[in-house]
């Protein structure tokens, strides 16, 4: 069980909504994975005029999950401001996932606008999910800002690369025991998930590494099964790393037979 500003979910998988082959293998896909939210952009439920903005409005109110909006697109706090208020109206939630882009090769967040809008956005009742990089002085300034979940990223959006900064991410978590950490992109096989989940991170948000999978909805039952998994794992107790080798059969107490000789 995860919570996210007072609302529990089963699942500690977030799904994305955009980029798959059909409206069918995104239904699939959703209800394979068994999250318990998707994000949808203010921007893609409008695209290609208004029927088609409904149709897939219709879609994703049909699956019966919680929707995260998200400001994908913005460049600066005022747009992502703007873009937030008009989601609020259109999806009538006040979750937001807030994007304030920095860079476009990368899809860096720009940590100066994120701050800026998050700040801006709480005070305004918005509960905030703030895409960030995995730096400890950004998580601090956003929790300061109001936000009471964070969502640092594993690496760049859509690169598929896994978690480039491990230390950084479990620095993350040890700072912030209480804070509900979601990996937010850049993971592009389940073992990635896993390695996540297996430090205590609390849930995962993807949506490139299913969607453009060979089989969407089959992928997103691997990566569910992996989050399961390694959140099963950290519960359980990870053993710790040793230089030596330990051995798994005692010793002590093993028959052997005596040297003979003189």
């Amino acid at each position: 069980m995860v919570s996210f500003y007072g609302r529990s979910f089963e699942s500690r998988f977030l799904l994305g909504t955009a980029r798959y082959p059909s409206p069918e293998s995104l239904r699939q896909s959703v209800l394979r994975s068994g999250a318990g939210i998707v994000t949808v952009s203010l921007r893609r439920e409008s695209v290609g005029g208004a029927k088609a903005g409904h149709a897939f409005w219709d879609l994703v109110k049909s699956l019966d999950v919680a929707v995260l909006p998200n400001t994908a697109g913005c460049h600066t706090a005022r747009e992502a401001i703007r873009t937030a208020e008009m989601a609020r109206e259109v999806f009538g939630t006040p979750w937001v996932k807030l994007e304030v882009i920095g860079n476009d090769e990368t899809l860096q967040p720009d940590p100066f606008g994120l701050v800026d809008a998050a700040r801006t956005l709480s005070a305004d009742g918005f509960e905030v999910f703030p895409y960030m990089t995995d730096d400890l002085v950004l998580a601090d300034r956003l929790v300061e800002a109001g936000c009471r979940v964070l969502m640092p990223w594993g690496a760049p959006i859509g690169t598929g690369r896994g978690l480039n900064n491990p230390y950084a991410l479990r620095l993350l978590r040890r700072h912030f025991p209480e804070i509900p950490l979601v990996v937010d992109a850049g993971l592009g096989a389940p073992s990635h998930a896993a390695a996540a989940m297996e430090m205590g991170y609390d849930a995962i948000l993807l949506n490139t590494a299913v969607a453009t999978a060979g089989d969407p909805p089959a992928m997103a039952e691997a990566f569910a099964e992996a989050i399961r998994a390694g959140r099963r794992a950290f519960e359980a107790g990870i053993m710790d790393e040793t230089d030596l080798a330990v051995a798994s059969t005692p010793v002590f107490g093993t028959p052997f037979t005596p040297f003979a000789g003189g």
